[in-house]
């Protein structure tokens, strides 16, 4: 299947994306693909190095003639985020990502498809492999742990780059050039509750919350898409009217990404059994109705399961349930500087009940510091007055944007010599790697571009073959037009 996309064009990169999906690359379990991108540059006959963090920098002389331009840092993250439907056999750790072609898309059969940033890995390699492109001397730097921490950012070799100009190429818009960006802070919620045996003539039930989109926490959020934890939550909610117990709950998964299902198991008396379906019934069709544009395939299914060992205690369940229902989610505040830009966001990622343990994880974004930390402090209290012990980890800084960057203007131009219109210039609401690599080189001058990727961190994760062909062609010109030192 994935010879399909070997023949897509450009050959180079595609050929390059295909070796990479077939390396399992989950964030945190990067030995594989470093091993795979430190063979690719020895094999290659370049100066291949690894920092203590475990990033790759592999660096390529220039061609004859460019040698008098500014060296360049072309930068992408070898991770991937791993999201799979339900009824998908896949195991991220042992398998490549199974590829087609739908029309002008590529997509992944039932899990993502690693375009973010893999299409941006694939390109540099490209790059660094070819022997006919016109460039200046390059830095490929190849960062790890991007989607959970951007700890090879954060941990990066302050003495091991001397490009001026870094490209990152990690946006996913073909017709924008990104100049900023939000930084975040991860925020988990934990505490342990107390349990007792289901009561007699009691019956157990499956609450299912599926079919969301689901969607990158920082591109998608303006959206207002449904988050599976807090719809979950709403029929959680309402189900306790009528005496439901919770035994067990599970739902969303990673921080990065807008959940998409949810699973519970609660446990009813038999006597109620008919109010209990009946709420769930006249709350499910409303929120239905409240998400029919947004999400046509959101369904809540209630089916009988096995009864289960514990459920919580009253007191302890209405403090789980009051604390998820007031900690916020979505967009907390627009920016009031650049039209259409998310300011400052909450994602309610991951929610895990059971054996007496329970754990809410958050991951709060904002292009604005003191914005991030009033949301944080925002979420920290309100789960503190549900009896939860509050961490915040993670922490990383946003990008300034620099409208004055030289880079940036030879971009620009570039664009519009190319496409006959101007290029979109936007600060955007994801966690790109510059604002933290800008720490490390604050002299080096940087921009963000891609191409067009949809869906990501999601199954539905796509990327436009006709929109890599525009980068691609993009990118290489790009090359051309490196300033002189």
């Amino acid at each position: 299947m994935n010879q399909e996309i070997r023949n897509l064009e450009p050959k180079a990169v595609w050929n390059k994306f295909a070796d990479l999906n077939a390396v399992p690359r989950p964030s945190k379990k990067e030995e594989r693909v470093i091993a795979f991108m430190k063979e690719f540059g020895k094999n290659l006959g370049l100066e291949t190095l690894e920092d203590k963090a475990g990033n790759v920098i592999i660096k390529k002389p220039a061609t004859a003639g460019m040698e008098d331009r500014k060296t360049v840092v072309l930068q992408s993250h070898l991770d991937m985020v791993h999201q799979k439907n339900n009824d998908t056999d896949f195991n991220f750790d042992t398998q490549g990502i199974e590829m087609h072609v739908d029309g002008d898309w590529v997509r992944a059969k039932g899990t993502t498809l690693g375009a973010d940033n893999g299409l941006g890995v694939a390109t540099i390699m490209a790059i660094l492999e070819s022997n006919d492109i016109e460039h200046p001397a390059i830095e490929g730097l190849f960062t790890i742990d991007e989607e959970t921490g951007m700890t090879g950012a954060k941990n990066l070799d302050d003495s091991i780059l001397s490009g001026e100009i870094l490209l990152n190429l990690d946006t996913e818009e073909d017709d924008e050039i990104g100049i900023g960006c939000a930084g975040g802070i991860d925020i988990t919620a934990t505490r342990s509750y107390a349990s007792d045996k289901p009561g007699v003539n009691s019956k157990a039930f499956k609450i299912t919350v599926k079919g969301l989109n689901g969607g990158h926490s920082g591109m998608d959020i303006i959206k207002g898409l449904g988050n599976a934890n807090k719809i979950m939550n709403r029929v959680l909610f309402e189900a306790a009217n009528v005496g439901m117990q919770v035994a067990e709950i599970n739902g969303g998964g990673l921080r990065n990404a807008i959940p998409r299902e949810s699973n519970a198991v609660v446990v009813v008396a038999e006597k109620d059994v008919e109010a209990f379906n009946s709420s769930i019934k006249v709350l499910s069709k409303a929120i239905q109705e409240e998400y029919a544009t947004l999400e046509a395939n959101l369904t809540v299914e209630v089916n009988e399961a096995d009864m289960p060992a514990k459920v919580m205690l009253e007191k302890d369940q209405s403090e789980l349930l009051r604390s998820i229902y007031a900690a916020h989610n979505g967009v907390f505040r627009m920016s009031p500087a650049i039209e259409g830009l998310v300011e400052t966001s909450n994602n309610i990622a991951r929610v895990e009940v059971g054996n007496g343990q329970i754990e809410v994880m958050c991951l709060t974004r904002s292009s604005v510091e003191s914005g991030k930390w009033d949301l944080a402090n925002t979420l920290k209290s309100t789960f503190e007055l549900g009896g939860f012990d509050v961490n915040l980890s993670g922490d990383y800084p946003g990008w300034a944007p620099n409208p004055d960057s030289g880079i940036l203007k030879v971009m620009e131009n570039l664009y519009k010599e190319q496409n006959g219109e101007e290029a979109h210039v936007a600060a955007c609401h994801a966690g790109l790697e510059c604002g933290i690599l800008g720490s490390h080189y604050p002299k080096m001058d940087m921009v963000s571009f891609g191409p067009t990727i949809r869906g990501a961190h999601s199954p539905d994760e796509r990327a436009s073959i006709s929109s890599m062909q525009k980068f691609w062609k993009f990118t290489l010109a790009a090359l051309k037009e490196i300033p002189k030192k």
